[in-house]
């Protein structure tokens, strides 16, 4: 009995075709795929408070199901406090099934969680195909119970596809139900 994530099977049923249809791709290998999804977690206030790092890698592991790294500085910056290799933020990088149990996670729960939510802004790709969304609260995850959170911080979450152009790129998003703001692009 092998488990395949829903979004995959949709993915392979009926992404592909849809997409196919709509940039007239020769083969159904040049349509994009989602590559990985980076989510990252920026914590300034941990130059003082090292057990802030510690907090946020256990909230990151139980977001994502997969164990988090805590990141570290590159140079001394003196306005900042810093030095160099001090612990700064927290990041974990999702690929394969857990990647789209993610994805499936982030467009059925955790987006509909947020207050006054109208949709995710369509501003957000880097010309490459790439897709990044800020979420300002870690807590619009069920996983994360809201007694134990010590500061409420934000994360941001970068989909990485091999799109060539953001407009693909939009469309693959779209077709996953990554609910945008603007549909037409």
């Amino acid at each position: 009995m092998n488990y395949t994530p829903n979004l995959k099977t949709k993915y392979r049923a009926e992404i592909v075709k849809s997409l196919q249809k709509e940039f007239e791709y020769k083969s159904s290998m040049q349509v994009p795929k989602l590559t990985k999804i980076c989510l990252n977690q920026g914590i300034g206030s941990a130059v003082s408070d090292k057990k802030m790092i510690d907090a946020a890698v256990v909230e990151m592991t139980t977001i994502s199901g997969q164990k988090a790294v805590a990141t570290k500085s590159r140079k001394d910056i003196s306005n900042f406090k810093l030095r160099k290799g001090v612990p700064i933020g927290v990041r974990v990088t999702l690929r394969g099934d857990k990647m789209y149990e993610f994805l499936e996670r982030l467009i059925n729960v955790a987006l509909p969680r947020i207050r006054d939510f109208r949709g995710i802004n369509d501003k957000g790709f880097d010309g490459r195909g790439n897709y990044t969304l800020g979420v300002t609260e870690q807590i619009i995850f069920p996983e994360i119970n809201i007694d134990k959170v010590s500061k409420i911080m934000g994360m941001d979450i970068t989909f990485v596809t091999n799109a060539p152009t953001d407009k693909e790129a939009f469309a693959l998003l779209r077709e996953f139900g990554l609910p945008f703001k603007n549909q037409k692009k």
